[in-house]
């Protein structure tokens, strides 16, 4: 297999979360495969736009706050819009909600839930109707998590959401892999992120995660977009359902 296999050359993609953090990476990432970028967010995207087009590429951006319950369906047209068709749609938004299961909130229940898991559905049909409308199929990326695997504590609905994301990628897999379009997901291991700020300042629990990895350090989020260009591109045609855990060894251990 060639490079070629790898490049996105005249693909569009449709990134969530992709303000900050590892969904900025992967915008980075992808655009420096030759993709096009929409962004999805609620925050500025001064430095994703200056990484994007620093590669030459298209960035369009779309401010929208998936747990307001947006339309969801005009994200899809919105990036059509702009930037002529839609091929790629990575699910990165996410949020996580921390407190004893004996506590936890019917409102962090919902908050989580309807930003991680029904935001991904709704627009992973969106999308998918756009890629079938236009031809030639189309890759769907979420993201996952080492909580799609182990169970955690604290973070019920997080971990409930990520679950539920591995059930639905392989899911959406079985039903749309006929009709050309890759669905698959990433599982991040520990990364620096802002989710994780609150894990990286408590010493204790900081010094348990870093013993647990292999590599012994937090994984930074440049390091993510190889998986996310892989599973964007040709070379990953025959890979329908899997989730690629991205995690230095973490589940190895």
């Amino acid at each position: 297999m060639n490079n070629s296999a790898f490049t996105l050359d005249g693909k569009v993609a449709l990134v969530t979360g992709a303000s900050t953090g590892l969904g900025q990476a992967i915008a980075a990432g992808l655009a420096r495969a030759g993709a096009d970028i929409a962004g999805v967010g609620r925050s500025h995207f001064s430095d994703t736009e200056a990484a994007v087009t620093g590669c030459g590429r298209r960035f369009h951006a779309i401010r929208a706050d998936l747990a307001g319950r947006p339309d969801l369906p005009g994200i899809v047209r919105d990036a059509v819009a702009a930037l002529g068709r839609v091929d790629i749609l990575v699910n990165n938004a996410g949020i996580i909600r921390r407190a004893d299961a004996l506590e936890f909130t019917e409102r962090d229940w919902d908050d989580v839930m309807d930003v991680n898991l029904r935001a991904v559905f709704f627009l992973s049909q969106a999308a998918a109707r756009q890629m079938l409308a236009q031809g030639g199929g189309g890759k769907i990326i979420n993201i996952a998590s080492m909580l799609s695997f182990q169970g955690g504590i604290r973070i019920a609905s997080y971990t409930a959401s990520k679950s539920g994301i591995a059930g639905l990628t392989r899911l959406l897999a079985n039903e749309w892999a006929a009709r050309g379009i890759n669905v698959n997901a990433i599982a991040p291991g520990y990364f620096v992120t802002d989710n994780t700020a609150a894990l990286r300042a408590d010493a204790a629990r900081n010094r348990d995660i870093l013993a647990r990895i292999p590599a012994g350090r937090w994984g930074q989020p440049p390091e993510l977009a190889g998986a996310a260009v892989f599973l964007a591109s040709g070379a990953s045609d025959y890979v329908h359902g899997a989730i690629v855990p991205v995690d230095g060894g973490w589940l190895a251990r």
